[in-house]
């Protein structure tokens, strides 16, 4: 038999809240395989999609598509600015480009379709943590921990994984591997990882251990 169709509603399919923008992970949701894509939702001058590249850490330098299902958004693509109300198709090529959106009216919802071109389809470093942040949001860091393990094997070396891992480790109580993948993302990225661990509440279990990174 085949595998049957799934089907839901954007709205229904919680927001992940970072940046300032709800994130809803609809390729997670739907167990797409073939491409990124994921959601987002906000009323009048809320923030639509955050300023960002894809060429951070974390991101995968995709090129994306993005797709204006209702209401009004403004987008800002390197400086300029692009009116877009529903209908509207965004294509940023350019994963170094510069981009962010606004809402203009309330009920204003986003797609963003994503992949890195000429090569096959692999899902984005960044899209594990945000998953297990919602986990531990919800009241188990166990299972944010446990499913940031997956993630490791999947992006091995990874220091954005690393990291993220540390922070949900040390959240369920696993001091030992946190400080182990928090030493090993520093090794990979000393400076990102001091910048990122400088004020982070979720390592505080760590920073009387004389091997925290400083």
């Amino acid at each position: 038999m085949p595998d049957q169709p799934r089907i839901a509603r954007i709205r229904d399919i919680p927001a992940l809240e970072s940046a300032g923008v709800g994130y809803r992970l609809i390729r997670r949701e739907l167990g797409v395989q073939a491409f990124g894509v994921n959601g987002f939702t906000a009323d009048a001058d809320q923030l639509l999609i955050e300023p960002h590249d894809e060429m951070s850490a974390n991101a995968a330098r995709h090129e994306e598509l993005y797709v204006v299902v209702s209401g009004h958004a403004r987008f800002t693509i390197d400086g300029t600015e692009h009116d877009a109300p529903a209908g509207t198709l965004v294509f940023v090529p350019d994963p170094a480009s510069r981009r962010e959106a606004s809402a203009v009216t309330d009920g204003t919802t986003a797609l963003v379709v994503g992949g890195r071109a000429g090569e096959p389809y692999e899902v984005s470093p960044w899209e594990p943590s945000f998953a297990a942040q919602g986990l531990a949001n919800a009241g188990d860091p166990d299972g944010a921990a446990d499913l940031m393990a997956e993630a490791l094997e999947q992006h091995p070396g990874h220091v954005g994984v690393l990291y993220n891992a540390a922070c949900f480790e040390a959240l369920a109580g696993r001091q030992e591997q946190a400080m182990t993948h928090l030493l090993e993302a520093a090794a990979a990225d000393r400076e990102s990882v001091l910048k990122w661990a400088a004020e982070d509440s979720d390592l505080d279990s760590l920073r009387d251990d004389p091997s925290f990174p400083s």
